[in-house]
């Protein structure tokens, strides 16, 4: 009886243990009780267990806005931490110290951040939202670590009892602080003249598998990735090609500008002596006999050297700009005699040297001027790939992708001119023949065609005006019409006449100052 009374005892406290708990979930504890009425005859034990399975379904409610934010993806902070925690280790996700030098991490994040949000970039239009807004979040990013590079500055400070002192003290470098925000703005130029072309309806892209095989050979096999342009049958109209010029010229002002920060950064990187190393020993050797002896003439043209040589393909105009480089970087060491030899007994004097390399940096300047789009050097990838300043790094491979957007928004402006030209010159040849306007007006009286002309005669012809001023007769002017039939009107016949009195009159006052001007006053 004692354990009978014991067990009534804790299944009542049991019950009124659920009933208190149903109560604080909002259960009417008469449904609970019911529910375990029933299932108590199949499962002995199934009202602790249904009881204890209450508690999970309650907890398992509130993580549910967790499961919600990590579905929508990771927040910027994250996507911060992953990039820079890639940059730190320098590329190697081991964490074994294998990894690149942390300028060249940043300047392939920046590279790499380009070729991932331009790349798709094909046709004349605005950038997609979502990409152009990760690319200024995450450019900001990598743009963030210039704020901590600075330098020395002497800085003056007043103490509170009114003393001043010279101080040193910390600000940006001057390079980035200068060359960064102008790359911002250029940056931004290039992002608007893109949404510039939101509305542009006159010329639009299609597919080439849409278009005939005539048309596909009228285009350029080389941008076989690039869709084809389509034009109106007539051409672009006036207003539209004259827009798209003066959208190229702007475009055009940015690469400039965007190529001179590249350059600039470049020529001040150090040259690393791994690539100093693979150098000949002379500029003959690297140039070549040819290409040598035209630089070294006496008479030297750039426009004559360029059009000798072979610039047919990309790769021919790379290979000619790493022999001239290394020539350069070769005349430019044995001037300074940084080649650790003598210049004893050498063939070619100092000075001479010094022409040759101002020559090879005029042809590279030019080089670079006209082929924009080839790819880097030699020179420029043994750069960057050792160069170990962070604030460089930043500044080249900024400007760099700046300068390859612009390129390929100007080739994008071309494709528009060049299927626009195609296009005017498609409806020239398919125009009918044009009927002559002089045997249109003429008509059925063709005999009496001369009388027509006899009668064209003006009033100014009549009196003699040529319009010119004084009776001067420019280069520029019209020649005089052809003299006139005789008639009875003696007007006419004294017309010649007079014009050649007026011109030897006019000279003969041009003599008579000079002659007065004159030492010896001859007339």
């Amino acid at each position: 009886m004692n354990a009978g009374a014991q067990l009534e005892r804790r299944s009542s406290v049991r019950r009124s243990q659920s009933m208190v708990q149903e109560e604080d979930r909002g259960q009417p504890p008469d449904e609970e009780l019911m529910s375990r009425s029933q299932g108590s005859s199949t499962e002995p034990s199934g009202g602790a267990l249904r009881t204890g399975g209450a508690v999970p379904d309650k907890d398992s409610a509130t993580p549910k806005p967790r499961l919600a934010e990590q579905s929508a993806g990771p927040s910027e902070m994250d996507l911060m931490k992953e990039k820079f925690a890639k940059l730190l280790l320098g590329e190697d996700m081991s964490g074994s110290g294998k990894g690149v030098p942390s300028a060249l991490a940043l300047s392939n994040a920046v590279t790499n951040l380009a070729a991932s949000v331009f790349g798709e970039q094909r046709k004349l239009e605005p950038m997609a939202p979502d990409r152009k807004g990760r690319w200024k979040r995450e450019v900001g990013w990598l743009l963030s670590v210039a704020d901590h590079i600075v330098e020395f500055v002497a800085k003056k400070q007043v103490l509170d009892n009114g003393t001043e002192m010279e101080v040193m003290g910390t600000q940006q470098r001057r390079d980035l602080q200068a060359n960064i925000p102008a790359l911002r703005k250029l940056d931004t130029m290039l992002l608007d003249y893109l949404d510039n072309f939101k509305e542009r309806n006159e010329f639009w892209y299609v597919k080439r598998d849409s278009c005939s095989e005539s048309e596909n050979e009228e285009r350029s096999d080389e941008k076989w990735w690039i869709p084809i342009v389509k034009v109106p049958p007539g051409g672009l109209s006036k207003t539209s090609r004259g827009w798209l010029l003066h959208q190229k010229e702007l475009v055009n002002q940015v690469l400039k500008a965007a190529m001179a920060i590249n350059a600039n950064c470049l020529m001040e990187m150090s040259i690393p002596d791994t690539y100093i190393d693979t150098l000949p020993k002379n500029g003959r050797a690297s140039l070549g006999d040819a290409l040598y002896r035209i630089i070294t003439d006496v008479e030297f043209d750039p426009d004559d050297f360029l059009s000798t040589v072979d610039l047919t393909s990309e790769h021919k105009i790379l290979d000619l700009k790493d022999r001239i480089e290394a020539s350069v970087i070769i005349w430019n060491r044995k001037v300074h005699n940084k080649d650790g030899k003598s210049s004893w007994g050498s063939a070619v004097s100092q000075e001479k040297r010094e022409q040759f390399e101002e020559r090879a940096q005029t042809l590279l300047l030019i080089i670079k001027h006209r082929f924009p789009g080839i790819p880097q050097s030699t020179l420029d990838i043994a750069k960057i790939q050792e160069n170990r300043d962070v604030g460089f790094a930043l500044l080249e491979s900024y400007s760099r992708v700046l300068e390859s957007l612009a390129f390929n928004v100007m080739s994008r402006i071309e494709d528009v001119i060049q299927a626009d030209n195609l296009a005017r010159e498609k409806a020239k040849k398919n125009a009918p023949p044009a009927a002559d306007p002089a045997a249109g007006r003429r008509g059925p009286q063709e005999a009496g065609g001369d009388d027509d002309d006899q009668s064209k005669t003006t009033l100014l012809d009549f009196m003699g005006w040529t319009g010119d001023s004084e009776g001067k007769n420019d280069d520029a002017s019209p020649p005089p019409p052809p003299e006139l039939p005789a008639q009875d009107d003696g007007r006419l016949m004294k017309l010649p006449n007079i014009m050649t009195n007026l011109k030897q009159t006019y000279m003969d006052k041009l003599d008579f100052l000079s002659g007065n001007r004159s030492p010896s006053g001859r007339h």
